[in-house]
Parts: structure tokens; sequence; C-alpha cells
């Protein structure tokens, strides 16, 4: 019995062997769960969808002869290829963050630790990350501060770094990571802060992007001498990594370090500002037509390659931007420069391709586009009532009343600018000195003379906006329709090219990021005016330039066909635009001046030097001649084309004997075409503006009350015209008056 007590006693082990045990059994089982634990956390981590943000690529907007004009982003980015990285951008980035990188698992053993002490003792969640996890949580991850968080990051990393090539986590890394100013990504860094590709970098310059990106807004070296201070010296951290790793040699190293490199002064990046935004904004419309959705344009790294020609552009934002100011500060008191709005639109007469447009000043503070939106045409409209006679058989010999009279069925007379009585005149002198009766006279004797006119203008290229009563038809002719600058710049194109017309267009091809072309434009041009015809109303254009209204553009010394307008529309002589739409061969320009915020306040108050009243003839010429003057140079002289065979021409039948010279006795005020785009009252005009004089190499006469002897040019007639059109609501609506230019 003892016996047995004392084997019982020698059996039973210490209680320090047996807690020693209980926890040796207890780590192991933990061990167990812990592989099984990582075993299906492992397992059950899919690699998520990447944020699609980081995925974009900033699009590229070049002028035609690939100068940079804009750029649009979600992010400013350009992906490299990794080969295309420089050797040593890689290695400043790698020294900078993750000097292990090439032989880590994808995550620090160290860092985790500190962050696993960091939770014990109740403090933050610490990073400790390697590039891999870095690029982990900007690509896939949130910035959320928990430790589900990391332990997700850390199983994303052992995954990444078992599934991926280290030099395709570097790759996206350098392609991702935000490096202030805007910039993602190397390449967008490099042109950011030192104005030069990646490529180009140098090791100093490549340090100091590399010391940059570890904090953005402390290390900015824009930021003033305590950032420059700061910076410097993460700065120097990286270099002596480079110089640790071998990365660098000691004289590259002993050259970069006492200091930073310079870093230029970078533009500002105002997308939208300026004139040129009136360019993007009509890109970004043509994308969409084109069937390239938003997110591939702001995000898809494409290359789009304007019609726009960079020198032109400049020139049409010169004069524009010169002769507002001029026009201003010549003219009454309260007539400033904001106010006052030019629009050109410059097309090649070939393609229809934009070559230049100016809308405005500054599309963030208007975003009006001038050159787009449609105003009265004036005079300029003329030009298709010559279409639309020749078309009905009608010559450019064939002779017009040139007087006073009143049109069949009008209770009131319609008069020339100055009352001027030009009897019988043919076709091409009235539209040479713009001939107000004259166009009426055809207008009437033409079968549906109105509808006839509005077909040609559509034709050409020039749709109107409104459909008026045939009853005041009679005086459609006059320019009563709203056209832009770019479409009727456009109709005269087509009249150049032979009578075929092409849509207008800014984008001439699209390249994605590799170089591949997505998209380019072709010219389509159709017959939509007979070629003789067009021929033919082109030889009386130049009739226009050679002897009347628009004489100033002779001085371009070639071939031009053109146009002169100014459309008059109040009883007190308001000038509500002002036109010159003239082409040569290759190049058809249209310019048109109105003023207030509306485009349909009076021009009278901006004067030209000698107080000379605003007209067609005057500062739309004057633009129009400056900008065309760069827009041909260099191109050959051509002639425009003759008609095969004369078109025929029947004999007219004068609706109305012309009257007595003298003025008419009667005349009632009637209500004119509306002149904004809500419906206002206007008045008819009674008192025509003071003609100007044709301008010369001589000395202006002083400005007297006596009328001008020479024929005039423009502003409108004192019949009866039209009432207003219905408000359609569009911001390019109709408006007041019509018109004749005085030269």
């Amino acid at each position: 019995m003892a016996r047995s007590k004392r084997k019982a006693r020698r059996n039973k082990k210490p209680l320090w062997r047996r807690l020693l045990l209980g926890f040796v059994l207890a780590v192991l089982a933990l061990a167990v769960l812990g592989v099984g634990a990582f075993i299906v956390l492992y397992s059950t981590t899919d690699v998520p969808e990447a944020h699609s943000d980081f995925q974009t690529n900033t699009t590229f907007i070049q002028y035609a002869d690939g100068e940079p004009m804009s750029s649009l982003a979600v992010q400013n980015r350009q992906e490299l290829d990794f080969d295309e990285m420089p050797q040593v951008v890689k290695d400043a980035v790698v020294a900078a963050e993750n000097r292990s990188f090439w032989t880590d698992p994808g995550f620090s053993i160290p860092g985790m630790a500190r962050g696993a002490w960091s939770i014990a003792t109740g403090g933050e969640v610490q990073g400790g990350s390697t590039i891999t996890q870095q690029y982990i949580k900007i690509l896939y991850l949130d910035s959320e501060q928990t430790v589900s968080r990391k332990v997700r990051e850390l199983m994303l990393a052992i995954k990444l770094d078992r599934e991926m090539p280290k030099e395709e986590i570097l790759e996206g890394y350098l392609n991702t990571i935000y490096f202030g100013r805007g910039a993602y990504g190397i390449q967008a860094a490099a042109n950011s802060f030192f104005l030069k590709d990646a490529s180009e970098l140098t090791v100093s310059e490549a340090a100091a992007l590399a010391a940059i990106f570890n904090n953005p807004a402390a290390f900015n070296p824009s930021g003033g001498p305590e950032h420059l201070e700061r910076l410097h010296a993460r700065y120097q951290y990286v270099l002596n990594g480079m110089l640790e790793m071998g990365t660098i040699t000691e004289a590259e190293y002993a050259a970069a370090y006492p200091q930073l490199p310079e870093f230029p002064k970078v533009p500002i990046n105002d997308r939208y500002g300026g004139p040129k935004g009136h360019l993007i904004h009509m890109v970004e419309q043509d994308m969409e037509e084109l069937g390239f959705p938003a997110d591939q344009l702001h995000g898809g790294g494409l290359t789009i390659i304007t019609t726009v020609k960079e020198p032109l552009q400049a020139r049409a934002v010169e004069v524009a931007q010169q002769y507002t100011q001029e026009a201003a500060e010549n003219g009454d008191e309260g007539a400033t420069a904001e106010d006052l709005h030019v629009a050109l639109a410059s097309v090649d007469t070939a393609t229809g391709a934009i070559l230049a447009m100016y809308g405005g000043p500054d599309y963030v503070e208007q975003s009006i586009n001038w050159a787009t939106t449609p105003r009265a045409a004036a005079s300029t409209f003329k030009t298709y009532a010559v279409i639309a006679g020749l078309r009905q058989g009608f010559g450019l010999d064939t002779v017009l009343n040139g007087n006073t009279f009143t049109p069949t069925g009008a209770a009131q007379t319609i008069n020339n600018q100055g009352r001027t009585q030009y009897g019988p005149v043919t076709m091409r002198r009235a539209l040479a000195d713009s001939i107000n009766t004259a166009f009426v006279d055809l207008t009437q004797q033409m079968d549906s003379g109105p509808r006839s006119i509005e077909e040609a203008a559509n034709d050409a290229g020039a749709p109107t906006l409104q459909s008026w009563d045939d009853q005041i038809h009679s005086l459609f002719a006059l320019g009563f329709a709203d056209v832009s600058p770019l479409n009727i710049a456009n109709s005269y194109a087509t009249l150049a090219n032979s009578g075929q017309r092409n849509d207008t267009y800014i984008v001439q091809r699209v390249e994605d990021r590799h170089g591949s072309v997505l998209y380019e434009a072709a010219a389509q041009p159709e017959q939509t005016i007979e070629r003789d015809i067009a021929a033919t109303t082109t030889s009386a254009l130049t009739s226009v330039v050679d002897e009347g209204t628009g004489r100033r553009a002779s001085a371009l010394n070639r071939p031009v066909a053109g146009k002169t307008g100014t459309n008059q529309g109040e009883a007190s002589g308001e000038i509500n635009s002002g036109w010159f739409v003239g082409t040569t061969k290759q190049v058809s320009t249209a310019v048109m001046y109105v003023a207030g915020e509306h485009g349909v306040s009076d021009l009278v108050p901006y004067r030209a030097p000698g107080n000379r009243t605003f007209f067609g003839s005057g500062y739309p010429l004057m633009t129009w001649l400056d900008f065309m003057e760069v827009a041909m140079d260099g191109l050959p002289v051509q002639a425009f084309d003759e008609p095969s065979t004369p078109v025929p021409t029947r004999e007219p039948s004068p609706t109305q004997e012309p009257t007595p010279t003298e003025e008419p006795t009667t005349e009632s005020p009637t209500p004119t075409p509306s002149e904004s785009p809500t419906p206002t009252p206007s008045e008819t005009p009674t008192t025509e503006p003071t003609r100007e004089p044709e301008p010369t190499e001589e000395p202006e006469p002083e400005p007297t009350d006596e009328p001008e002897p020479e024929p005039t040019d423009e502003p409108g007639p004192t019949s009866e015209p039209p009432p207003d059109p219905p408000d359609d609501g569009d911001e390019g609506g109709g408006q007041g008056g019509v018109g004749d230019d005085s030269d």
C-alpha cells in the first residue's frame, strides 16, 4: 500500500512542467490555427478592381502643326511603359521609399511589427509600407486606418509579390503616385516641375521628384524657404540611398548633393481661360458628335490634332483685341472694350477645316462664342439673292430698279442709304454698291423670291433661323435673317470651292496613347451650288472689292470675293451689327462686330479715328484684312473659277417704275424684327447715320453735315421692315433691322 502511494507520487510531474507543456501546446495550436487562418485569408483575398481615376491618362489637344493647345484630364497623367522610364528615376524612387524593394517579399516584417506594437499599445495604425504596399493602398484600397484594412493590404502585398513581376509593380507605382501640382505619375511630374519629359531628367531632378512625392505639401518647392529646407534634407537622404545602393557614382553624388536642382517657373494651367477656351469647348463638342464618350475624352490618354493653325489663331486674337480696344478708346464716353464683341471665323475653302476662330477674349468670363452665335447678316445676305436670281435666269447684266420705289403690295416706299437715287442698275453694280432697292426689285421679280433666297443661303451653308411671313418677304435679301460668322464664312467658301459645300470641323485626327489613329477627318464635298452659278456669283463679289464698298480688301493684292454688311435697327440710327465676309480661292473668313450683353446693342458709340461711324467697311473689313495678310502669307495667288458657259439671262420685268429722284413724302413707323433673344419693343428707322467715305491714302476730310457724293454702302431701308419674328428662345435668335454699309 505504501509502495503504490510512493509510485503515484513519483509519476506526478511538477506544476511548472505542466504549465510549460500547456503553453507549448497552446502555442502550437495557435500556430496551427494561424497557419490555417493565413491560408484561408490568402485564398479568399482577390485582387479588387482598381480605382478608375488611377487608370486614366491625360488627353492632349494640339494645333495643326503639333504645338500644344491644352489638355483634358480626370487626373493629369501620362503613363509610360517600364522600358520608357529612365533608370535614374527608378533608382531614385527605390532609394527614397523602399531600398529592399528588389529582394523583399512585398511587405516589411519590421514595419509590420511596429504596426502590431502600436495596435497593442493603443496607438495609431502605422504604415511601415513597402512600395508594393503603397501601390496597393493607392490603386485598390482606401485611406481608412483600421486593422482589417491593414490585414487586407498585407494579404494583397503577398499575393501581388508572388503573382506579379517586380518590374510591373514599379511601373504601376511610378505611373500612379501623386507628386503635387495636379501631377500623377513620373511623366506628368517631370512636365509640371521641370517642363520636360521624364526621359530627360538628370540625377538631381530625379532625386528631387523622388523626395517630393513622399509629402507633396511639405516638400513643395514653391512653398517658400521652409519648404525648400525640408525638401533639401529629404533630397540628400535620397542621394545617400542611391550612393549606398551603387546606382550613382561618387562624382554624380558630389555634384548633386550640395544643392537642389533649379525649379523653373511653371505657368498656371488655366485650361479654359482666354480665347482658346472657345476652341477647347468646340473640340469637346465635336468629339462627342464623333462618338467618343466623355470618360475616354477626359481620361483616355488621347492626342487630338485640330485643324487650327497656331500662327493664324494668334493673329486672330491679336487683331480682334487691338481693334476692340481702339474702337472703345475712340468712342463716346461709356463705350468700353468689354461691351464690344468681335467674332472671326476662318475656314479652308477646299475642306471646311476651321483654320482660326475668335469667339471672345475669355471663355471663363463669358462662354458665348460669338463666332458661332447667329446675328442679323445684313447686306452680306445679298449674295444669296444673286445666287437665287442666277438660278432663275437673271444675269449680272440684268437691269434693276436703283431708285426709291414702293414694293408691290406694300404701303410704303423703300429707300437706299442716304436716299440716293441710282436709276437703272445692273445686278453686278447693285451688289458692288449694295443698293437696297435693286435687291428688293429682284426679290419681287423672282418666282417665290424670298423662299428662293432662303434656299440659296441654306444650300451654300448658311442656315437661317427664322421662317418669315410671305407678305414681308420682299425685303428678305436685305439681311434680316440671323447667320453665324462660322456658317457665313463656310457659305462663301462654297462659292470659292466651285459650289461644293463642306461641313466645318475642328478635329483633324485622334490618336490613342500608343499613337494608333482612331479617327481622321476627310473632306466630303457636296455640289450644292451649280458650278457656273458659283463662279458667276464669285465674279460679282469681286466687283465689291474692285470697285464697290469693300475696296479696302483689294490691298491683299490677290483676287478677293467679299461683301460688307451693316445692320441698322433703330429709328435713331442704331447699328446692331457690322460685317465683312471675304474669300480668296483658298481661305474664307468672316468678321462680325456686335455690342452689349446679348450682342444686339448699338455700335454707333464705337468710333474709328476721325469720328467715323461704325460700318462693315470700317472695323470689320480692317480686322479681316489684317488677319488675311497672315493667313495668305506664303500661299500662291490663285484665280477664281470662270463660268464654263454663260449663265442664261432672261429679260427682267420691273415690278415698279422708278419714282422721281425726290424723296418720298410719307413714311410711317412700323415694328422692326426683334433685336434681342428676349422680345423687346423696337422702333422703325427714320434717320440714316452719316455715311463713311471710302478710305484712301490721302488724309481723311473733316466730318461735315453735308452728305457724301459717293454711292454708299449699307445702313438699311427706311421702308416697312418685317415685324418681330417669334422668339425661338435661342441665344442667337432674331434681331432688328436690315442694312447696308457705307464705305
